[in-house]
């Protein structure tokens, strides 16, 4: 039998086209979100084992390494978040019968829902 035609495709392929690339940084987004909930699940286990463990910990988050991760992942989060609601109409398609749903109805309550649900944490962590 016959061995499969594999194509030769260079490391850089991503760089050939303006939308390869941005893939890959979306995908590459995912990378920051991963660490940062690496460093939370850190915090949590230093903040389980007292006060003593968790003071170096508290120390670190406000040096400017930490300050500027902490933006980096914020940026990286809100960019994977922008880049997959535009991409939901393709994603998702919901049926209302024969028609489709519009894709702005679908968009429209991802952000409708995800700013309500910002806007309780805001509420639980400031105002609770």
């Amino acid at each position: 039998m016959p061995k499969p035609y594999m194509r030769k495709m260079p490391a850089t392929w991503w760089l050939t086209k303006r939308a390869y690339f941005w893939f890959m940084m979306r995908e590459l987004t995912a990378v920051f979100v991963g660490a940062y909930c690496v460093l939370l699940l850190v915090l949590v286990w230093k903040l389980k084992q007292g006060s003593p463990a968790f003071g170096p910990v508290m120390d670190w988050l406000q040096t400017p390494w930490s300050i500027g991760f902490h933006f980096i992942a914020l940026v990286a989060a809100l960019y994977h978040a922008l880049t997959w609601f535009a991409l939901l109409p393709k994603v998702i398609v919901i049926r209302v019968g024969e028609e489709k749903l519009p894709p702005i109805l679908l968009v429209g309550a991802h952000w409708l829902l995800w700013a309500i649900v910002t806007a309780g944490l805001v509420w639980i962590v400031f105002f609770k």
